[in-house]
């Protein structure tokens, strides 16, 4: 089932469970398994990972890694993550293979949504 010496799970640091989780739900349509107060868990997502209870963030700025989602509507995407409180942080550019734009979640944390169409 898993796969020898394979990225297998990744975790964020949430500010604010409850905002993280209803964020990710209604942008992404996740749903969580809850592991006390400080810890919730998302799976089939392409990647399975989680959240932790920290004040901080993942930034690209600061070096961290940046967690790049694909849609096949770039526009319609971009408008469910500002619909739900999440801040544009790059708008769409173009890149060579495609388009993208990065994104800050609840928590401060930055990713990315990229499409070829």
């Amino acid at each position: 089932m898993y796969e020898h010496e394979k990225i297998n799970y990744v975790e964020f640091p949430s500010r604010n469970m409850a905002a993280t989780k209803a964020f990710f739900a209604t942008v992404f349509d996740w749903s969580f398994n809850d592991f006390g107060p400080d810890y919730t868990a998302f799976s089939n997502q392409g990647l399975d990972g989680g959240f932790y209870r920290s004040d901080k963030s993942a930034v690209t700025a600061s070096g961290s890694a940046l967690i790049v989602f694909y849609s096949k509507t770039l526009e319609q995407t971009e408008a469910k993550i500002k619909a739900a409180g999440g801040v544009i942080v790059k708008p769409i550019f173009s890149f060579p293979g495609g388009r993208r734009f990065h994104f800050s979640d609840p928590s401060g944390n930055e990713y990315a949504v990229w499409s070829d169409l």
